[in-house]
């Protein structure tokens, strides 16, 4: 059984959480708590398997109660907000502070939205129950550019070219942070990234946002038509699916809806697949972290085109899932460490 505390200041969406999780035969709620304060009390004398939070509450916001609890005792955390727009910004915050995924619920009718989408929110804290976390430094701060990068970056994008080569990621739980790490060692003179990330719609643009100010290279939500361009990497739009096309010898990007595949959109298949058959062997695609099957197929299809593939190991994963069924499909026979994944790329791509 997983063992589930609710953390949120409303006593309807602490109910309908209970309710929906405890339908699910795997999953046993053992506490509520409408603030920080009381979840912390409670901690002191129960030791739950995952924890859902909201972010604004009393007292306490969210994402500070997070950042001690990472700090002291960490224990996966799967953030259930109402947040859209500029709280966005929270929300990658909470991310970055340690949460392994989030819930993305609506301002009106959450009862609703909850009893509909049990499904959904039992297998993400179920995804979350398997991270594997560690403690988070109380000095940590994230590299920023310098103002030289950011001249630098400013001035590639005139000359920026198509290139033939394209590196291809896909991730799902605990992949912002292991995006981030592999991006933030690239180069500007790198080949065209495209990135699948599970993550709701709205949230995608803060993350690429983020990652922008962090990198040497230009990150950003991909919009329909854009061109794969050097020292560049785009980001699949939350509930879109994105796949690559060419014409000629340029690449660009192309982002449908269409139905749920590998029970996600956008998904890591989608994609792949589409690197498979329009790049084929010039492609480089990597498998990071990530709860279940997503991208194994495609990482499949990529590797029998006669690309370069690799997964992420099991050792550095918050959840070695999705690379997990990609070894076991034959679609990579190389795993490394996330530190090491950047420049595995960048050399496979020369």
């Amino acid at each position: 059984m997983i063992k589930v505390m609710i953390v949120d200041d409303s006593a309807v969406v602490r109910q309908a959480l209970q309710d929906a999780l405890s339908a699910d035969p795997e999953i046993e709620v053992i506490a509520t708590a409408q603030d920080p304060y009381i979840a912390a009390e409670r901690l002191r004398k129960i030791a739950p398997d995952v924890i859902t939070l909201d972010v604004e509450m009393p007292r306490m916001d969210g994402v500070t109660f997070l950042t001690k609890l990472m700090q002291q005792h960490p224990i996966p955390v799967v953030i259930c907000s109402s947040l859209v727009g500029e709280g966005t910004d929270t929300l990658m915050k909470a991310l970055e502070a340690g949460a392994v995924d989030i819930i993305q619920k609506p301002t009106l009718g959450t009862r609703q939205f909850i009893e509909d989408s049990r499904v959904m929110i039992c297998e993400t804290v179920k995804g979350a129950a398997h991270a594997r976390l560690k403690k988070l430094s109380a000095s940590r701060t994230p590299a920023k550019k310098n103002s030289a990068d950011v001249m630098l970056a400013k001035a590639s994008k005139a000359m920026a070219e198509t290139t033939e080569k394209v590196i291809a990621i896909g991730a799902s739980t605990g992949g912002t942070e292991a995006i981030r790490e592999v991006l933030t060692g690239m180069p500007l003179g790198c080949p065209g990234i495209i990135i699948v990330q599970h993550m709701p719609e709205g949230f995608t643009r803060s993350f690429a946002e983020r990652l922008d100010k962090l990198c040497t290279i230009k990150v950003k939500e991909a919009t329909n038509g854009d061109t794969i361009l050097r020292g560049q990497a785009l980001i699949a739009p939350g509930n879109k699916h994105m796949m690559l096309k060419r014409s000629g010898a340029r690449y660009f990007v192309e982002l449908k809806e269409g139905p749920l595949v590998s029970r996600h959109r956008p998904s890591v298949d989608v994609l792949f697949r589409s690197v498979a058959r329009y790049a084929g062997k010039n492609a480089v695609a990597a498998i990071l972290t990530g709860m279940g099957d997503d991208g194994a197929s495609g990482l499949k299809e990529i590797f029998d085109a006669g690309a370069w593939t690799c997964a992420q190991d099991e050792e550095t994963c918050v959840v070695y899932g999705m690379p997990k069924e990609a070894v076991l499909k034959g679609a990579t026979e190389r795993q490394f460490p996330l530190n090491k994944i950047a420049t595995a790329l960048l050399h496979a791509a020369k």
